[in-house]
């Protein structure tokens, strides 16, 4: 199983002129390894940019992902995270969706695959990602 972040799918969806290409072969070179998912947070993020549920229903069994619920462990590490981002100076008053899908990928062991590696490595850096600076 792999976790495929937000900006990922965004790129692939609405054509982005700078990411579209590379987002989309990883998708289809990844999805030839792993199966593809993505959370309960990602999901959310991915409805901004679309009018109904069911027309994101649509693409996410078009792009033929899994969706996973999050564990409980990985809720309380994304909790925990989120005071360590706090007591650095971090300014944001919420837990940042990115802690919940950093401490999923965690938790389960599954890699990610994601444009904005920083604040994943630097929360959880344990958790193998794919980026745009590690592609060959």
């Amino acid at each position: 199983m792999l976790l495929v972040d937000t900006n990922v799918l965004v790129d692939v969806l609405e054509n982005d002129p700078q990411w579209a290409d590379w987002s989309i072969a990883q998708l289809r070179a990844q999805s030839r390894v792993h199966r593809l998912a993505i959370n309960p947070v990602i999901y959310a993020e991915l409805s901004l940019t679309f009018s109904n549920a069911e027309a994101l229903d649509a693409a996410i069994d078009g792009l033929d992902l899994d969706l996973l619920e999050i564990p409980r462990p990985a809720l309380f590490l994304a909790g925990k995270a989120f005071v360590r981002y706090r007591h650095q100076g971090g300014t944001r008053g919420n837990v940042l969706a990115d802690f919940f899908v950093g401490a999923h990928a965690a938790v389960t062991g599954y890699p990610l695959l994601t444009r904005d590696p920083k604040r994943y490595r630097s929360y959880f850096p344990r958790v193998s990602l794919i980026t745009p600076d590690a592609a060959p």
